[in-house]
């Protein structure tokens, strides 16, 4: 282990206060609602309700482990596969929801980008030979696991083995739903073990950019790093 600079701050062993890890279940709604063209889906989404606008994009990474190479929501999916839209596809996938502060600013950035798309053209898209859009809902349920660490070497262990929906709650689900300015586990690294470089790293994470194995990943690397040099990033 590498000697401690006046500079550097050591880890601290134990925290006063342990993580526990929290799981979570989807819950989904259908709300009877299908549209075909994307006027529709723009008129519509205006109306939806705001767990609906959560359903269709942060709720998208609960349902895919890695989005790479992926539709980064259910909107852009919809219009670039479906309607075969893949302007449209595209400058609703570059939309990243995490740099909206409320869900209301993300249902008005998404319907801004349709609106600002169609401006130009005669003809609305719509689809064709593929599937009308379906406007679903979803209410996230918190599930205890049991499982508390108070150690940094328990927490990147635990973390490795936990399931997905795990790291979505921790990750996203506090940050977003319930309203928390970072996730859950930089907070945690930060207040309960004392260490804000190790914390400002995993808060900078974006689920968005490579999914949740990415975060997972990638806060286990941090961990890694931090142990073996005995010292706060």
């Amino acid at each position: 282990m590498a000697p401690v600079t006046g500079k550097e701050k050591s880890v601290r062993e134990r925290a006063e206060m342990p993580f526990e890890f929290v799981g979570c279940i989807e819950l989904r709604q259908m709300l009877g609602i299908r549209v075909e063209t994307e006027r529709q889906l723009a008129n519509f989404l205006k109306l939806m309700p705001l767990d609906c606008v959560y359903y269709h994009t942060h709720g998208s990474l609960l349902r895919h482990r890695y989005r790479a190479g992926m539709y980064s929501n259910d909107f852009a999916t919809w219009a670039a596969i479906e309607v075969r839209d893949r302007v449209l596809g595209e400058r609703l996938a570059v939309l990243d929801p995490l740099d909206c502060e409320t869900l209301t600013d993300l249902r008005d950035s998404i319907i801004a980008v349709i609106e600002d798309h169609l401006r130009p053209m005669t003809v609305v898209p719509r689809v064709v030979h593929g599937e009308p859009f379906s406007f679903i809902e979803s209410h996230i349920v918190a599930v205890p696991t049991g499982v508390k660490v108070d150690s940094l070497v328990d927490f990147r262990r635990t973390l490795s083995e936990v399931e997905d929906s795990t790291v979505y709650y921790h990750a996203l689900e506090a940050r977003v739903r319930l309203k928390r300015k970072q996730n859950d586990f930089s907070a945690w690294l930060k207040d309960g073990l004392g260490l804000p470089g190790l914390a400002a790293k995993v808060k900078a994470l974006d689920p968005y950019t490579g999914g949740l194995e990415r975060v997972r990943g990638q806060i286990l690397a941090y961990c890694d790093e931090v142990l073996a040099k005995g010292y706060d990033l």
